[in-house]
C-alpha cells in the first residue's frame, strides 16, 4: 500500500511542479508605425510589434515604412543563465511558475533624402539614350 500512496504523492506533485519559459521580441521603432518582417519576409506587425521566438540565436529583421531607408538588422539573442544546459531542464520543467523573457529591441530609422527634379530628369535622359542604343523601336 505504501508504494501506491508514494507513486500518487509523486503524481501529483509533478502536476504541480510544471515550468514554462515564455519568449517574446517586442520591436519598436523611431518614428513609430514601421512594419516589421522577419527572415523569411512575413509580417510580424506594425511596430511595437511582437512575436514569441522558441530557440536562441541570431535573428534578422526588416523594417519598413514609408518616407524612410527600409532597414534589415541582425541580433544575437543570447540565452540567460537559467537557459544554460542543465539549467535549462529545471526551468523549463520543474519550476512552479512561469518565467518570461522578454527581448526589447528599438531601431532608428533614417529618412531618405529628398530627390531634386533636375536629378530624377538627368537620370531619366540617361536611360531614354541607353534605351535607343539597344536595337530598333516595335512598330506598331
Amino acid at each position: 500500500m505504501a508504494p501506491a500512496r508514494f507513486t500518487l504523492w509523486i503524481a501529483a506533485l509533478s502536476l504541480t511542479l510544471t515550468g514554462c519559459v515564455e519568449r517574446r521580441f517586442i520591436i519598436s521603432t523611431d518614428p513609430f508605425g514601421a512594419v516589421v518582417y522577419d527572415l523569411s519576409e512575413t509580417p510580424i506587425g506594425v511596430a511595437p510589434a511582437d512575436k514569441s521566438f522558441t530557440y536562441y540565436g541570431n535573428y534578422r529583421f526588416k523594417l519598413i515604412k514609408d518616407g524612410y531607408q527600409t532597414k534589415i538588422v541582425e541580433e544575437r539573442i543570447r540565452a540567460p543563465w537559467y537557459e544554460w544546459p542543465g539549467l535549462d531542464f529545471v526551468s523549463e520543467n520543474l519550476l512552479p511558475f512561469t518565467v518570461r523573457d522578454i527581448r526589447r529591441l528599438h531601431y532608428q530609422l533614417d529618412p531618405i533624402a529628398p530627390v531634386s527634379e533636375q536629378k530624377v530628369r538627368d537620370d531619366g535622359e540617361l536611360l531614354r539614350q541607353r534605351g535607343m542604343t539597344i536595337g530598333e523601336p516595335l512598330q506598331p
